[in-house]
């Protein structure tokens, strides 16, 4: 709660009033009533005596709140509150503001009914609030006597049409000054003004506070130097927000700037692949704009950003910073780029303590985030584990790792989450190969991985005549990577309808001189039935197969007990479940697991496979075939290939 009744008003009011006076221009014309203040080196009125204050109240049948009441014993009125709030009300020009240009009627159209609170206030209270603003920039300011908090003050609200925003609220009279203060002052620091050069007590007060948080940035304490920062940046001091901005961003804030530092030719290498990242991944921002969003850069600059802007734009910006750090940032890309998210952070993590800024004003590493494959690392969480960990010299306490995004396994998949709408997968293991040799294994002619690319790129990216002619020439789009140890993968998320009649598992063909096993499961396939397929095969020829489609079962060869489908394709339980336990079985079996956060949020190298259909006159690619019965051999078990419903 404000003490604003214990505010010591004269010291703030002259300090405000002098500091006006000193930042005027020498040729400035000036009012009457201005230039009298300038030479009084003072912005009020004389004071209110106590009879006028009642006086006053009386008229308006109400008594004055703490703050506004104390300051009229100082000052009867005010000039220059801020920027566009010219003459503000003392005792004689107080009154009520009667909605007089519709603003409440204006306000309510926006407000429905799940407004907050404070939102619906905002439109009611132009009808009974208190009218301050006398003479003003189409600036309306008024205190709502019905806002009323514990400390007996009045909330006061403050609108200018040429901000396009609501109106602004603060708790009390004294929180609106002060505001008006920092106004005052970011008007006068910024570029444009023309005048004196801005120093005084205040300026060297915030700016010593910059200092102090860049530090505590560097020793870990984010959180403080943040609110330092913020304040400073009220004041419109240079670097304040620039500084800032680098702490919003790895908390997940994407709209930073980095005022006054990204023009900076020893931060732009770092800064500028963040801030154009926006720019190259949004169609509808034309380049035309990077002038305006980096005013003030100088032609080197801007021939950066406009390089940075391309290779953004087509995946090929790397973050490569120089020194030790810079050789972890290179290992942490080789483990991302392959679906190592958890193990890549954790390197990251490691080298942090040898990161060193590129001048005063870095507070961390940034360029990363733009980076295609070390970008998707970034979790607010860790953005916040980076920001506590000491570095650039500096000395404080470690904080505690954040848990793995991967949960390991293969059961993921039946999770409902980002992938909740994806009712059918499948992927290939291949076990004791490189996931760059996956090509060769899984496509015909001289494949190639693709550049990273997320997996909805690598969607994007699948062969038109899947789309168009989806159960013709089956090609996959899929994204590779390791699958735990000793195993790798290539994953399709958005395969075609699946054919039990034209399927030709690409298991045989992806096991020469190894083991492969290929998963096809559609259990929320809807309208087309649910089914599971599970192949494994072994120096190019099958070993076990079986296929459940809504309610029979096709089984190839010998299945181990653990992948029974008997055990798990019963008619009892839920469809996720059953899932969820196919998955959890195969992971057991294999030891090979998925990586959620690299497929899901991440970039992946990507490839098309050979069709895994064929058709009905192909001959030369055995498909799984079966025949129907109900016969059941006495053990139990299935003759191979048989088909069987089960009931």
């Amino acid at each position: 709660m404000t003490d604003s009744t214990g505010f010591d008003w004269p010291p703030f009011l002259l300090k405000w009033s002098g500091e006006w006076a000193d930042c005027a221009p020498d040729d400035e014309t000036r009012s009457e009533r201005d230039a009298a203040a300038q030479r009084a080196r003072w912005l009020g009125f004389p004071p209110a005596s106590e009879e006028r204050i009642v006086a006053m109240e009386a008229r308006l049948g109400r008594r004055m709140p703490p703050s506004y009441r104390e300051f009229l014993k100082v000052s009867d009125g005010w000039q220059h509150a801020g920027g566009f709030v010219w003459l503000l009300a003392g005792t004689a020009e107080a009154r009520w503001h009667d909605d007089e240009y519709g603003l409440a009627d204006t306000f309510e159209e926006y407000v429905d009914e799940d407004a907050e609170p404070e939102e619906r206030r905002g439109a009611e209270v132009w009808r009974h609030g208190l009218q301050l603003d006398v003479e003003s920039d189409a600036t309306h300011l008024v205190m709502d006597p019905e806002g009323v908090g514990e400390d007996g003050e009045w909330a006061v609200y403050s609108w200018a049409s040429w901000r396009a925003e609501p109106p602004r609220h603060y708790p009390s009279f004294f929180a609106f000054m002060q505001d008006m203060h920092r106004e005052f002052h970011s008007l006068r620091a910024g570029p444009h003004h023309e005048g004196p050069v801005f120093v005084n007590d205040t300026t060297r007060e915030q700016d010593a506070w910059v200092d102090e948080a860049r530090w505590e940035a560097l020793r870990g304490g984010w959180g403080r130097a943040q609110a330092l920062l913020d304040g400073a940046a009220g004041y419109g001091r240079p670097r304040a927000a620039g500084l800032g901005d680098q702490i919003r961003r790895l908390r997940g804030h994407r709209e930073a700037s980095f005022e006054g530092l990204v023009t900076d030719p020893r931060y732009a290498p770092e800064l500028l692949p963040v801030l154009v990242a926006g720019q190259a991944t949004h169609p509808y921002r034309e380049d035309s704009t990077l002038p305006f969003v980096l005013r003030g850069a100088d032609d080197e600059v801007m021939a950066l950003a406009r390089a940075t802007v391309e290779q953004v734009r087509s995946g090929e910006y790397r973050y490569a910073p120089g020194g030790p750090f810079g050789e972890a940032v290179e290992r942490a890309r080789e483990l991302a780029r392959w679906g190592d998210t958890d193990e890549a952070w954790q390197t990251l993590r490691a080298a942090l303590p040898l990161w060193e800024p590129l001048g005063p004003d870095h507070l961390a590493p940034l360029g990363w985030v733009a980076d295609p494959v070390l970008g998707p690392l970034l979790t607010s969480e860790r953005g916040r584990e980076l920001l506590s960990t000491p570095r650039g010299g500096q000395v404080g306490g470690v904080p505690e790792p954040t848990a793995g995004l991967d949960p390991g396994g293969l059961a993921w998949l039946a999770d409902p989450g980002s992938f909740a709408s994806r009712t059918c997968y499948r992927f290939v293991l291949v076990e004791g190969v490189e996931p760059a040799e996956l090509p060769g294994r899984l496509a015909d002619g001289a494949a190639e991985l693709g550049r990273p690319r997320s997996f909805w790129e690598a969607c994007q990216s699948a062969p038109r005549h899947r789309r168009e002619f989806p159960y013709e020439d089956d090609e996959a789009r899929v994204v590779v990577g390791r699958a735990g140890t000793g195993w790798s993968f290539a994953f399709d998320g958005t395969p075609a309808r699946f054919d039990r009649h034209q399927f030709v598992s690409p298991a045989p063909a992806a096991s020469t001189g190894t083991r492969a096993v290929v998963v096809w499961c559609g259990w929320r396939a809807g309208v087309h039935g649910a089914f599971f397929h599970l192949s494994v095969a072994r120096d190019g020829a099958e070993q076990y197969a079986f296929t459940y489609v809504d309610g029979e079962v096709c089984t190839r060869g010998e299945v181990p007990r653990a992948l029974d489908p008997s055990r798990f394709f019963d008619g009892q339980g839920d469809g996720v479940e059953v899932e969820r336990s196919l998955l959890e079985a195969v992971a057991g079996e294999f030891g090979a697991r998925l990586p959620r956060h690299a497929i899901e949020a991440g970039r992946l190298h990507s490839f098309t496979t050979r069709s895994w259909t064929a058709p009905e006159d192909a001959g030369s690619r055995p498909r799984l075939r079966s025949y129907w019965t109900t016969a059941r051999p006495e053990d139990g078990q299935p003759e191979e290939g048989e088909m069987r419903r089960l009931r």
